[in-house]
This record gives structure tokens, C-alpha cells and sequence, in this order.
């Protein structure tokens, strides 16, 4: 028991000391526990077969589905709508839509997803990002309480009862004390928080995707480039291949998009031919999105009697029918050293090499209209074609730089597909299986995560990615932690000394006590190695006092996700830190008020919903 108090110490002070990531120090605890002895193999490594860690990874996947589908851009673009140029009312749609989005969506990527649109409104009315993103931040912490796959810690304490042989939480169960407390953090931050937010000011005014629009528009002078053109049932392009003709060289036009009017999925024709080739049909009433100067475009008209359409607007064009989830458009530079300087380029054929099209050409800020032309550093060209494709142009070809986050920039689409109904729909499956307990929650959360990527939803590369594996390697490696408190009376150590010194009172002191150990844990440590280490401890103690455990397991939910007083408890108080000009002290003079209101109101609740 000694070694493992010694053991336990060290982890708890390697976390707060910060020097290791937290899975690497998870890791060394975990084999610590065995080099010692603690533990045999099996129990060593039973974290990485736990339903809760496999639960958690393919909870990740179904969030960079909704990200990558456009979902979560939606939702962010609508709540800033909502907000109009009011300051206080674009702080609480901010702060209620990170809570309502980080139910379904997992905290880190809410804040991901709100940050840049919070930047940007912040700034477009008049105030400063300090005075939203900490709310944002702390709005998904809370929101995180709101199901039962918000946040880790409500996994993990869900499971660990159901281990115990106990019977767990239902899908919105946590729900019933999470928004009361999303409620309060709203009240809060309208009437106290507001004023204690700082104003750090920031040199950080996004270049979001209509600001990069607008750029392109007037660099390129893209504006009257743009056609969409009808076949009509007479055109002698009809039932022709794209390969059939030689637009570019013989038109100066090229076909940048194919919509199908009467798509026929039997046959193989899909809605939209985002990126067509020589081995692309037009079919009847196809609609073409086409680029060339007017008198090209007459011409063509004329020559294969298509009919004009009408255009929007060039920027709704280019956002909305020629950037999506799967198709986007960026900047390349063309760097000093690059092969292609003093090359003479056709256009037509610049990146075909690349499977993206060619959209224009501009020099020293000013757009360069010939058909042909002499590479010079510094050439700047407007690109489109598949995000994949644009990612791997710069390992594809030697010394050109790819201008800004072409990966940022596609979750910013906000356009819905067919894939982005998929996602949502594997959500609610999910939610259903949940729900009415089908399955097991890890099965439900891996047979919605499958959907996602045999589905297209996100590629199976993007996939892998969007999983943070620092939290998931961390939890697997601390769940053998847990094991090794019971196993050598630690945690019955540990919650007998609470019993003894708070239990005496009153169960609602204990309720305290827990809450106050388990936050204080969670404003240096991970809140999902929080839940872990307190969870058998909180059991423990319940069963001593023959009383339920449930209470006391939702509060350890509940304060595992009040990292309020420092930028580190938790991701996403990190990460709004650089981007508000947030010091320490600013987390502990906003949060401590709000982390009291939340202790008071557990205390007040949480015995009425869920009695002893």
C-alpha cells in the first residue's frame, strides 16, 4: 500500500508539473504498477481493451464526422447569425452553443469548431475575443454534463458502475442536473462573469473563409470568369465525352463542374461531377459550371447552344457550389528554389499532373490573363480540387507553399451533403441504441463510428487523425490505476478517511468533500484521469455508509469538469488561452465565483434527483 501511495504521488505531481505529455505519464505509471509488482500483465494492460477507452475513441470519430460533413461549421454560423451586433447576446449564444454542441460533440472539437467564428464576430462588433472565448471554454465544459457521451468522466463513472454491479446512468440522466447548470453559467457570465472578463487586446483577426473569398475575388479578379450553362436537348454536346472536345485549347474555356439535373444513381450518375474528366458524359439538362471571358463564353453558347443561367453572386458562387466538404480551393506560391521558375506554363495544363484545376494566375497582387507565361517566384495561383489533393501538392512538388489551412478551411464549409444526413444519421443511431440499450455503448458508438467511414463521411486517414490519442492512451493507461487502488486497499484507505472525517456528518458533507477533492484534482490534472482515480475511491466510500452511490458518482462527473481556475485542466482552457491574451489569474478571478455557484447548486440538487 506504501508503494502504491508512493506511486500514486509521483503521477499526481508529474501531471501537475507538466513537463510530460499526459499519456507519457500515464504510461510510466501504468508500468510502474508492473515493474513493482502491483499488477500482472493482464491487469497491466486490461485499460486498452476497456469498453470506456473504446467508447471514447470511436466517440472522436462520430464528432470529426459532424466536423468534416459541416455540421458543426452550421451550427457555429447560425449561432453568430442569431447573435447580430449585439455584444451581450453574442456572448450567451456563444457560451449556450458550445454547451448544447459539446453534448453530442466532444469538447475540444466545439471549441475548435466555435474559436475562429467567435475571433471573427468578436471583432466584426466591436469587442475584444477575451470577452467570449473563456465563456465558450467554459460552456463546453458544461455541456460536456448534458448525455451520457458529452465528456469522458460521464463514461467513465457510468462504467464503473455498471462494473461494481451497480446499475448505470441513462443517456440523458446527466442531463438533469447539466443544463440546470448550463443555465447557471449562462446567468453567470450575464450579470457577474461579463464584468470580470479581461480585455487582452489580440492581434489575432482571422482570415475566415468569406474574409479569403473576398481576397481572392479582388487579387484575381475572378468576378466575371464565372458561367453556369444549360444542355439542352439539342446541343451537339449531348451523350458527348468531356475528352470528345477540346475546350481549353480551342474555346479558352474550361469546365470546372457538372450538376446533374436528372441523376440517375443506378446508372452510376452522381448529383454533382465535382472534378470532371476526359471520360465525363454530359447528359440532357446537365448543368455546367464553366470559366472563360464573356466572348469565349458567347461563343461556346452559340457553338453548342447551351443555355445561359443565372449566377449568384460571385462569393456565394465560390463558397456554395464550388467549395464543399469534399472539393475546396487555396493559394499556392511558387518559392525561389521551385523547378517551375523560368518555365514557360500553359495554364491549361498546369496541375493536371495534381488532379486540381487551375483558376487563376496572379503576380505582385495583380492577376496575369495570358493563356501562357514565363514562371516567376512569387507567382501566386489560385487552385481547386479535392482537400486530399491540395494537401499533398507541396510533398507532390518541390518548393511550392500551400498558403494557409487548407484542412481548417473545409470544416469551415458549411453546405450539407448526402454524408452530412449520413453523419447526423449515425448519430442518432447511436443516440437510440443508447437510449433504449440495444447494445452495449461502446458496440453502439463503434457501429455509428463504422457508418461514418465505410459511408465516405470522413476518410479513414482523417478519421485516425481526428482522434486524440493523448486522451486516449492516457485513460487506458490510467484505468490499471484504478485497478491497482482496490486491489491493494488504497482506495478503501482512501474512502475510509473521508467516511471518518466527513461522513460522521452528513451525507451532503461528504457529497461536499468529494466535490472539493475531485475539482482540486481536476485544475492540474486531466479530468478524465480525475474520474478515474476518484470513481472506485467514491464507490467505496458509499458502500460504507450503505447509502447509493449515484450521487456521489454524479458529482464526481460534475466537478471532474469544472477545471475553472487554471489553463490547464483541461484542452480546451488551453486552448483559447493564446487567443484571448489570458493570464492565470484571469481563469482563477472568472472561474472561482462560477465554481462555487456550480458547488452550492450540486449540494442543492443532486440529493433531490438522485437521493441517498
Amino acid at each position: 500500500m506504501t508503494l502504491m501511495l508512493a506511486i500514486l504521488i509521483i503521477t499526481i505531481s508529474l501531471f501537475i508539473w507538466g513537463k510530460f505529455t499526459p499519456d507519457i505519464i500515464a504510461l510510466i505509471s501504468m508500468l510502474s504498477l508492473f515493474v513493482f509488482g502491483i499488477l500482472d500483465l493482464t491487469e497491466t494492460l486490461s485499460g486498452f481493451s476497456n469498453p470506456t477507452v473504446i467508447m471514447i475513441a470511436a466517440l472522436f470519430i462520430i464528432g470529426e464526422g459532424l466536423s468534416q460533413t459541416g455540421w458543426t461549421a452550421l451550427a457555429g454560423e447560425k449561432f453568430i447569425k442569431m447573435a447580430g451586433k449585439s455584444k451581450m447576446k453574442l456572448l450567451l449564444i456563444t457560451t449556450l452553443g458550445s454547451g448544447l454542441l459539446s453534448g453530442v460533440v466532444s469538447n475540444t472539437g466545439t471549441v475548435a469548431t466555435l474559436m475562429p467564428v467567435t475571433i471573427a464576430s468578436a471583432w466584426s462588433i466591436g469587442t475584444l475575443p477575451s470577452k467570449l472565448l473563456m465563456p465558450v471554454a467554459f460552456g463546453s465544459n458544461t455541456g460536456g454534463l448534458l448525455t451520457l457521451t458529452g465528456t469522458p468522466p460521464n463514461i467513465i463513472v457510468n462504467n464503473t458502475m455498471i462494473e461494481s454491479g451497480l446499475e448505470g446512468f441513462s443517456f440523458f440522466e446527466f442531463g438533469l442536473i447539466g443544463l440546470p447548470l448550463l443555465l447557471l453559467a449562462l446567468l453567470y457570465f450575464k450579470f457577474i462573469g461579463y464584468r470580470l472578463l479581461p480585455s487582452n487586446k489580440t492581434n489575432n483577426k482571422p482570415v475566415n473563409i468569406n474574409t479569403t473569398l473576398h481576397q481572392w475575388i479582388e487579387a484575381y479578379k475572378v468576378d466575371g470568369d464565372y458561367y453556369r450553362l444549360r444542355v439542352r436537348s439539342v446541343s451537339p454536346l449531348l451523350n458527348t465525352k468531356l475528352g470528345d472536345w477540346n475546350f481549353e485549347k480551342d474555346y479558352a474555356v474550361t469546365i470546372l463542374r457538372i450538376k446533374r439535373r436528372h441523376p440517375s444513381l443506378l446508372k452510376g450518375n452522381d448529383p454533382f461531377i465535382e472534378l470532371p474528366t476526359d471520360q465525363t458524359e454530359f447528359l440532357y439538362h446537365d448543368i455546367i459550371t464553366v470559366k472563360g471571358d464573356t466572348e469565349a463564353i458567347n461563343v461556346l453558347m452559340i457553338k453548342f447552344r447551351l443555355g445561359l443561367l443565372p449566377l449568384d453572386s460571385i462569393e456565394d458562387e465560390l463558397r456554395h457550389n464550388l467549395i464543399n466538404q469534399e472539393v475546396g480551393m487555396t493559394e499556392v506560391l511558387v518559392a525561389p528554389q521551385s523547378a517551375l521558375v523560368g518555365k514557360n506554363v500553359t495554364s491549361s495544363h498546369f496541375f493536371e499532373r495534381y488532379n486540381v484545376q487551375l483558376m487563376a494566375t496572379s503576380r505582385n497582387g495583380k492577376p496575369l490573363t495570358e493563356r501562357e507565361t514565363i514562371v516567376k517566384a512569387g507567382d501566386a495561383f489560385l487552385i481547386r480540387g479535392q482537400w486530399s489533393a491540395i494537401e499533398e501538392l507541396k510533398n507532390q512538388y518541390e518548393h511550392l507553399v500551400i498558403c494557409g489551412s487548407p484542412e481548417g478551411m473545409a470544416k469551415t464549409v458549411t453546405n450539407l451533403t448526402i454524408k452530412s444526413y449520413i453523419a447526423l444519421a449515425s448519430l442518432i443511431l447511436m443516440i437510440v441504441l443508447l437510449v433504449f440499450k440495444i447494445v452495449p455503448g461502446a458496440v453502439a458508438a463503434l457501429l455509428s463510428a463504422g457508418i461514418i467511414m465505410i459511408t465516405g463521411c470522413v476518410p479513414m486517414v482523417k478519421a485516425y487523425k481526428g482522434i486524440s490519442w493523448i486522451s486516449v492512451v492516457m485513460i487506458a493507461a490510467m484505468i490499471p490505476m484504478g485497478i491497482a487502488l482496490q486491489k491493494t486497499g488504497t482506495a478503501e484507505l482512501i474512502a475510509n478517511g473521508l467516511v471518518d472525517s466527513l461522513g460522521s456528518f452528513h451525507p451532503v458533507v461528504l457529497l461536499g468533500g468529494v466535490f472539493l477533492l475531485t475539482t482540486t484534482f481536476s485544475q492540474v490534472i486531466n479530468n478524465s484521469a480525475t474520474a478515474v482515480l476518484m470513481a472506485p475511491i467514491v464507490i467505496i466510500a458509499a458502500n460504507t455508509l450503505n447509502i447509493s452511490a449515484a450521487p456521489f458518482m454524479i458529482v464526481v462527473a460534475i466537478s471532474a469538469s469544472t477545471a475553472f481556475l487554471t489553463p490547464v485542466g483541461t484542452t480546451t482552457n488551453a486552448m483559447v488561452m493564446t487567443a484571448g491574451g489570458y493570464k492565470f489569474m484571469d481563469y482563477l478571478k472568472v472561474g472561482a465565483p462560477l465554481l462555487l455557484l456550480f458547488l452550492i447548486t450540486t449540494l442543492l440538487l443532486v440529493p433531490i434527483i438522485w437521493p441517498f
